[in-house]
């Protein structure tokens, strides 16, 4: 990243100069095309900027310098520049566009370069995880060093930290990369099928077995058996599975001929084996053959760090979908960043699929997010139908949002406010009020907020309210 190039197209000097400083300190080296030298239009562009320029042939004149993927390059572009427009209408560059407000806000614009790199670079298998903090440095590290070898692993995790993409990461970054992959969930079987499952049954073992049926570790035969929730397996079944992992032999249920294997396992739990095995619960002698080479997986509560990538990358898997994409505030960021996420991964990409349904092409503020996600909102974050509320309840309630003044919403709080978006709450309440008097009509809201109904439907289209009317 920080090799990579990043072309600006600015006349505003002042502009040029903030976005610089962030793409600077994000670990791009930014060049202004003014000052473009001749000698860098073959280097690795990694995107342009595209700000106050009122010629689009002026861009098209720096972009084509830089050789043949000049016009495919992804690109940032102010949404008040003049060009914004032509360039989202351009069938050929709307999937490489990005907006970003000015003023300049960090989260937007980191937000904006992960949308276009994750659209535009496949991501390789050795590189499958979202985030870039420590903790998951340093999964991905040891991924890279167990991979080539044939050695068993058991990662270690909460349920929903991503076990089984660790399990599929190594079988792709090793050389059994070309072979199955085949997983199993241990604790979802029920005992007495899963040797069945496991090692495959011949034709009359069992009344249900009318015809003969390979195990997965058949199935997995040159390529890796991933054991889910292996901690849930039984006792007996512990005892068959370990003969297996020591002899690479097995037989069919019902069946008498002895078939080698050549598998490699990786199994996962959420359990505490070691505790199991003080309990009874596990065999300390599997426990040893299965964990040559424990990986634990790090819980989202210790990596929150990545919380804006992944929410990126599942933003990325719901447009596939025909989903809409989705942004968070960065005030309901800090409501996700103070949660406890017992749920971890899976929990987040719940959230985010449940927002986007809900709330398409909008920004979820803290006050739209589920009541266990919020926490205690900012004064910022309350709506205006919320400040009567609590107007109405007394002081007790407005001061827990930090309101002065017995809960007079126009006395500026201690810790000070975003005037906007605050004025934009009470906007929103009001307009909300005003709907629900004149039962969804827009031209009789209008009328109670003495405004032109053309100014209504503008206010409810920026607020995304639009879904919630009736024509008239």
């Amino acid at each position: 990243m920080k090799s990579s190039n990043f072309l600006v197209v600015e006349s505003d000097t002042t502009r040029a100069d903030s976005i610089v400083s962030a793409l600077t300190f994000l670990g791009y080296r930014p060049v202004l095309a003014k000052q473009m030298p001749l000698a860098e239009a073959s280097e690795n562009w990694r995107g342009a900027y595209v700000g106050m320029v009122d010629d689009e042939n002026e861009l098209e004149g720096y972009l084509s310098s830089l050789g043949r993927g000049g016009r495919q390059l992804p690109l940032l572009v102010a949404a008040d520049s003049p060009l914004a427009t032509s360039l989202i209408a351009d069938d050929v560059r709307s999937q490489h566009v990005e907006l970003v407000d000015m003023p300049l806000r960090y989260e937007r614009l980191s937000e904006a370069l992960r949308a276009l790199q994750s659209r535009m670079e496949p991501v390789p298998s050795s590189r499958r995880f979202v985030g870039q903090s420590g903790p998951m440095q340093r999964v991905n590290a040891l991924i890279r060093q167990v991979a080539p070898f044939d050695s068993s692993v058991l990662v270690l995790g909460e349920s929903g930290s991503g076990k089984e993409l660790v399990a599929r990461t190594i079988h792709d970054c090793s050389p059994r990369r070309d072979k199955p992959f085949v997983a199993i969930n241990c604790g979802a079987i029920p005992a007495e099928l899963l040797e069945s499952e496991l090692f495959g049954h011949e034709k009359g073992a069992f009344t249900g077995a009318i015809s003969t049926r390979k195990g997965r570790f058949e199935m997995a035969e040159g390529g890796t058996l991933f054991l889910d929730e292996i901690g849930d397996m039984s006792l007996p079944m512990q005892v068959k599975l370990l003969r297996v992992l020591q002899e690479r032999v097995f037989e069919r249920v019902g069946g008498n001929r002895p078939q080698r294997c050549d598998v490699r396992i990786i199994a996962a739990t959420h359990r505490d084996l070691e505790d199991a095995i003080e309990r009874g619960g596990f065999r300390e002698d599997l426990f040893y053959r299965l964990s040559v080479f424990p990986l634990e997986m790090p819980p989202l509560r210790q990596r929150l760090e990545d919380l804006p990538a992944l929410i990126s990358e599942f933003n990325q898997r719901l447009v596939h979908r025909g989903l809409s994409s989705i942004r968070f505030s960065p005030s309901a960021m800090g409501a996700l960043c103070r949660y406890g996420w017992p749920g971890n991964v899976r929990e987040l990409s719940n959230l985010v699929e449940r927002m986007a349904i809900l709330m398409p092409h909008g920004e979820v503020r803290a006050a739209d997010l589920p009541e266990k996600y919020r926490g205690v909102l900012p004064v910022e974050e309350v709506s205006g139908a919320a400040l009567i509320a609590m107007m109405e309840a007394g002081p007790e309630i407005t001061e827990t949002f930090g309101y002065a003044g017995e809960g007079d919403p126009s006395v500026l709080p201690q810790g000070g406010l975003d005037l906007k978006d605050h004025l934009a709450g009470i906007e929103i309440g009001l307009i909300r009020q005003a709907l629900d008097s004149a039962n969804g009509v827009v031209a009789h809201a209008a009328k109670l907020l003495r405004v032109q109904r053309t100014t209504l439907v503008e206010k409810l289209r920026k607020y995304g309210l639009s879904e919630t009317v009736q024509a008239g």
